[in-house]
């Protein structure tokens, strides 16, 4: 049975290691990757300001009326726009998770060959400022996660630049989430335990306590990164693609203590994705006599994305 340990155990990482020592930032991404399935990356480039006014933005919304909110949700897998309260459901569990959330996909010009499968973005029309400031972090957070996967890359003894073509274009999510102040014990934490169906994701928020990774030793452990810091996970479409070389940990976000059950939690999650028609197929280099192909059937992104959004109930 998992049980709990309150001692710190992802390593932090620095991004500006990167422009110095390529080699030695990828070998520290990777190592912690290979072993959490996470890293705590700082100096990750994204200005401080953006991440403020995103977050104030989101604030703004999820402050707004029931009947205000619900007129931006389309039931359409939650792909844009908002999911409210007590939909999502992690895969396997019961009961919902205790959020809800606004999603920002990718500006896409008109006639794009994947404007069929990435649907248009929603704004509200309550908050002028909430596009400029939501499409400004999602570029910022987009242009780390290049920097990280070129790390990846290096890692995996791939080329720098492997990536690129993968995730041009990329079906990548920012969504903005609000796990409300909760009273009594439930049936619901806040987010139950998941894996990510993405590539990588990069996380602002995660400093508010609650996060938790399911280590391989059967623990869980918490997930600190300081204020500012990004806390970075592998997800599925990278852990089938390595062939399980990178690990996509199982994670939660428990409820607070009781003396927090008033204090509501805001994080921004950035979704990075491959690009929709982008087969994931095993690469060679992470299979071996000792690692043989747990994958032998390929998968587009987007075939494995919808796949996976049936399984959590979000389609």
């Amino acid at each position: 049975m998992a049980t709990t340990l309150d001692r710190p155990a992802v390593p932090t990482v620095s991004l500006a290691q990167e422009a110095d020592d390529p080699e030695g930032f990828a070998q520290a991404l990777g190592g912690s990757f290979e072993r959490y399935g996470f890293a705590i990356v700082s100096d990750h480039g994204v200005p401080t300001e953006v991440i403020a006014e995103a977050e104030a933005q989101a604030k703004k919304f999820f402050a707004l009326p029931e009947e205000a909110k619900r007129a931006y949700h389309t039931g359409k897998g939650g792909a844009r726009g908002y999911t409210p309260f007590g939909i999502e459901t992690a895969k396997d569990a019961k009961a919902h998770d205790l959020k809800e959330f606004w999603h920002v996909g990718r500006e896409l010009p008109e006639g794009h060959p994947f404007a069929d499968m990435m649907a248009p973005n929603l704004w509200p029309d309550e908050l002028a400022d909430f596009k400029q400031a939501e499409l400004a972090l999602f570029n910022a957070l987009d242009a780390a996660g290049a920097r990280l996967l070129r790390a990846i890359a290096r890692y995996l003894k791939l080329a720098p630049d492997f990536f690129e073509d993968t995730v041009r274009d990329g079906n990548s999510v920012l969504r903005l989430l609000h796990y409300p102040p909760m009273g009594a014990d439930g049936p619901s934490i806040r987010a139950g335990a998941h894996e990510d169906i993405n590539t990588i994701t990069l996380l602002l928020g995660a400093e508010e306590a609650g996060l938790q990774l399911l280590d391989r030793d059967g623990n869980w452990l918490p997930v600190q990164p300081r204020e500012g810091e990004l806390a970075v996970n592998v997800g599925d479409m990278l852990q089938r693609l390595t062939n399980n070389v990178l690990r996509s940990t199982t994670h939660r976000v428990m409820n607070p203590a009781p003396e927090r059950r008033g204090v509501a939690r805001y994080s921004m999650p950035f979704f990075l994705h491959f690009r929709p028609d982008y087969l994931i197929e095993t690469l060679p280099q992470c299979i071996s006599p000792e690692r043989p192909n747990l994958y032998p059937e390929p998968i587009t992104a987007h075939d494995y994305l919808l796949q996976r959004l049936r399984e959590i109930k979000l389609i």
